[in-house]
C-alpha cells in the first residue's frame, strides 16, 4: 500500500514558557540563560545556550526530522496559533507588576543626597541641591508605598507570594534600606536647622531601626533558606541585600553624633557608637562570606549574563560603607568617650588607638571596594563595543548608583581624616559623575515606563 501525501495541515501550540526560561518575560535577575561573552576575545563562547527555536525554525528543522523519507521534501501546510486579539491593558494590570525592585530608586536617590553632603567643599548650591535629592526622595518613597500596597490590595495573596519568590524575596530589604537613607539624610539636612526634639527623636528612631534591620536581615535569609533553593550557577551580589540594613548603621551613627555634636547636645553617643560598630561589623562579615561565594561563581560559570551585570555593582556597597561609617566614628572617638576613661584606660590614648585602627582597617576595606568597582566596570567592557545593541533598561540600572554613592563616601571620609586634597578631589570628581549617571538613569526609566518597556504585561500574563 502505498503513502498517500500529507495534506492536512499541523498545528503547533507553543508550550508556556516555563520560569526563568529565555521564553518568559525577564526582569534581570532570572538565572543565567543566554550566550555567554568572552571578555578577552569578544565573541560568544562555543556550547553555551542560543535564542529560542520560533515558529519558522520549528518548521525548517523539527517536521522534516519527524516525518522523515520522502516525506521530507514534500509541501506541508503549517499553521500557526495565530495570537489572540489585542487586550486592552488597565492600570491594574500594570499596578499587578510593582514590586519590591522600585525601592531601588529610593535607595539610589537617597544616596546621593548623602553623596553631596560628604563633600568637603561646603556651599550653599550644593547643600540646596542635597535637600533637593533628599525631598524628592521622600517624595518617590511615598510614591513607592503607595503603588506597591495598591499591587498587594488588587492582588489578592501577591504580598506573601513576594516573600517566596526566587527573585523578589531578594528586594524586600531594599525598603529597609530606602528607610535609613532617609533617616541619614535627616541627621544631615535637618538636624543643623532645628532644635533638640529631632535630634532625641533620630537618637529613638536609631534604636529602632537597628531593632528593623536586624530583624529583617535575619527573617529574610531565614525565610529564603526555607522556602527556595539558589543554585550557584544563578549566583550574584544580590544575594547580599538582605544584609544591606546592617550596613547602614554606621554611616547612621556617626552622622547622627556628628550633627548631634555641632549643636552641643545630649545624647548617649558612646551605645550609639558601640551598637553600630556591632551591627555594622555582623553585616560586613555575612556580605564578605556571600561574595566570597560569587568569586567562585565566576571561576566556574564565567561573568552573569547581561541583564545581571549591573548588579555586579552590588558588591562595592559592602566595604565602601564600612570604611565610610567606620572611619568617621573613629575621628570622632576622642569626643565619644567617656572622660574618665574607656576599659579603665586613658581616654587621649584609647581615642588614638581606636581612631588609627579605623584608618588603617578601613584603608584596607577601601581597596577592596575600589578593587570590586574596576571589575564591575570591566564586566560592562563590550556595551561599548559599536556592534552591540546595547544593554535594555531594567531596574537593575540603579545598581550603578547606589553602591557607587558608598564608594565615594568612603573616599571623601579618607580624604578628610588624612588631609588629603587629591583623595577629597577625586571624591568630588566621582560624586559629579555619578550624579550625572543618576540623572542618565532616571531619565531611561522614565522614557521606558512611557515606552511600555516597563511595567507592561506581556502575552499571557493578563487575566483571562
Amino acid at each position: 500500500m502505498s503513502r498517500q501525501p500529507l495534506t492536512a495541515p499541523i498545528r503547533f501550540l507553543e508550550p508556556p514558557p516555563f520560569p526563568h526560561s529565555p521564553l518568559s518575560p525577564g526582569n534581570g535577575y532570572e538565572s543565567p540563560g543566554e550566550t555567554e561573552f568572552n571578555f578577552m576575545q569578544g565573541s560568544a563562547i562555543p556550547g553555551t545556550q542560543s535564542r529560542p527555536r520560533t515558529a519558522r525554525t520549528l518548521s525548517t528543522t523539527f517536521i522534516p526530522r519527524v516525518l522523515g523519507g520522502s516525506h521530507a521534501n514534500q509541501s506541508i501546510d503549517m499553521v500557526v496559533e495565530k495570537q489572540p486579539a489585542p487586550v486592552r491593558v488597565r492600570f491594574k494590570d500594570r499596578i499587578a507588576l510593582y514590586q519590591w525592585t522600585w525601592f531601588t530608586m529610593t535607595m539610589a536617590t537617597g544616596g546621593i543626597a548623602n553623596l553631596l553632603h560628604s563633600i568637603p567643599y561646603r556651599s550653599e548650591w550644593l547643600r540646596v541641591s542635597g535637600v533637593c535629592f533628599y525631598l524628592f526622595n521622600l517624595l518617590l518613597f511615598i510614591t513607592n508605598c503607595v503603588l506597591i500596597t495598591m499591587r498587594f490590595w488588587m492582588r489578592k495573596g501577591s504580598f506573601v507570594g513576594s516573600f517566596t519568590d526566587q527573585v523578589e524575596s531578594l528586594f524586600i530589604p531594599s525598603f529597609v534600606v530606602s528607610i535609613a537613607t532617609i533617616l541619614i539624610n535627616t541627621c544631615e539636612y535637618g538636624l543643623e536647622r532645628t532644635g533638640p526634639w529631632l535630634q532625641h527623636c533620630l537618637e529613638y528612631m536609631f534604636w529602632m531601626y537597628i531593632i528593623l534591620a536586624v530583624a529583617s536581615s535575619a527573617s529574610m535569609y531565614l525565610v529564603l533558606w526555607s522556602t527556595t533553593m539558589f543554585p550557584i550557577h544563578t549566583m550574584t551580589p544580590v544575594w547580599v541585600f538582605p544584609a544591606y540594613p546592617l550596613l547602614l548603621t554606621a554611616p547612621f551613627a556617626s552622622n547622627l553624633i556628628a550633627q548631634a555634636g555641632l549643636k552641643n547636645h545630649t545624647i548617649h553617643a558612646m551605645s550609639i557608637a558601640i551598637c553600630a560598630v556591632t551591627v555594622q561589623g555582623t553585616g560586613f562579615l555575612i556580605s564578605f562570606m556571600v561574595i566570597a561565594s560569587f568569586l567562585y561563581r565566576l571561576m566556574t560559570q564565567k561573568l552573569p549574563k547581561d541583564t545581571q551585570r549591573p548588579g555586579v555593582f552590588i558588591s562595592i556597597g559592602p566595604s565602601g560603607f564600612t570604611v565610610a561609617g567606620i572611619v568617621h566614628l573613629g575621628s570622632m572617638a576622642h569626643d565619644i568617650l567617656p572622660e574618665d576613661g574607656f576599659l579603665g584606660e586613658n581616654r587621649d590614648l584609647v581615642a588614638a588607638i581606636i581612631k588609627i585602627t579605623s584608618v588603617f582597617v578601613g584603608l584596607w576595606l577601601w581597596g577592596l571596594s575600589v578593587w570590586f568597582f574596576f571589575v564591575s566596570v570591566g564586566s560592562l567592557f563590550k556595551y561599548i563595543r559599536p556592534s552591540h545593541r546595547g544593554l535594555p533598561f531594567l531596574m537593575t540600572w540603579w545598581s550603578f548608583v547606589f553602591p557607587n554613592t558608598a564608594l565615594v563616601t568612603a573616599t571623601e571620609a579618607l580624604g578628610k581624616v588624612f588631609e588629603s586634597e587629591a583623595l577629597k578631589i577625586a571624591g568630588c570628581i566621582m560624586a559629579g559623575v555619578l550624579v550625572c549617571v543618576w540623572f542618565l538613569v532616571f531619565g531611561t526609566m522614565v522614557r521606558a515606563i512611557y515606552q511600555r518597556k516597563l511595567l507592561w504585561p506581556v502575552k499571557d500574563t493578563l487575566p483571562k
